[in-house]
């Protein structure tokens, strides 16, 4: 029964996170006669303003960031085609890590070679766990599939430290960079300003959430080896 209650709450402390991430975008969401343009057009208002126009703006559907290999700031299509204060809100947290980029902010480039370290190490893992029943089948034993599963389980464990050491990333993109650009240039009004704090802390806690979840993944294959 303790076992039960841990693993739902658990749970609930991986899913609640995104649950609030989303729930604070949508609340934002309503399109506002009032902004000029979308977030598209204000990210690259943005990064004109800053002298960043090799920085390129494009619409994408694998989620709102920015690609430090190409110079570009990606964002979805609601965002990008959006003229809601979530929309500019997210464009100004995509141009913040833009800024951190061309000031050469050393968090973001540890961050850029552990990603790319990551996705090397996060493949090995795969292999490893594809081949626990095949070691399993060959050695006749159950035992077999342990150290491949084992060395998938430490292997995944790449995706939370990568998530966590994104956090100072995150909140310098959102507090230290978009926040005071929008206050700067009062590009959204003051009585929005409340909710555009709400937005940037959702943006930087996308990867608190994504962290949750892959120890939820690593608690699945721990389980498996019943550890």
């Amino acid at each position: 029964m303790v076992a039960i209650f841990g693993l739902l709450l658990f749970l609930a402390l991986a899913i609640l996170p995104t649950l609030w991430v989303q729930a604070v975008l949508a609340r934002h969401s309503r399109e506002r006669a009032d902004f000029p343009g979308t977030g598209g057009e204000f990210a690259r208002h943005l990064l004109d303003e800053m002298n960043l126009g090799d920085v390129k703006v494009e619409e994408t559907s694998l989620g709102d960031h920015y690609d430090p290999e190409t110079k570009t700031v990606r964002l979805l299509p609601r965002h990008h085609g959006g003229r809601s204060l979530t929309a500019i809100v997210i464009a100004a947290h995509e141009v913040g890590h833009a800024m951190q980029d061309a000031t050469n902010y050393r968090p973001l480039k540890a961050r850029t070679r552990l990603a790319k370290t990551a996705i090397i190490v996060q493949r090995i893992g795969t292999i490893a766990m594809f081949a626990a029943p095949v070691a399993a089948a060959l050695t006749r034993h159950p035992a077999g599939a342990l150290i491949p599963i084992a060395a998938g389980v430490a292997i995944m464990s790449m995706s939370v430290v990568m998530h966590l050491t994104t956090l100072p990333v995150e909140f310098d993109a959102s507090f230290g960079r978009a926040l005071p650009v929008l206050k700067a240039g009062k590009y959204v009004p003051e009585r929005d300003i409340p909710a555009a704090r709400s937005i940037l802390r959702a943006a930087a806690f996308t990867y608190v959430a994504a962290a949750l979840m892959s120890l939820i993944n690593i608690a699945r294959w721990l389980r498996v080896l019943r550890i």
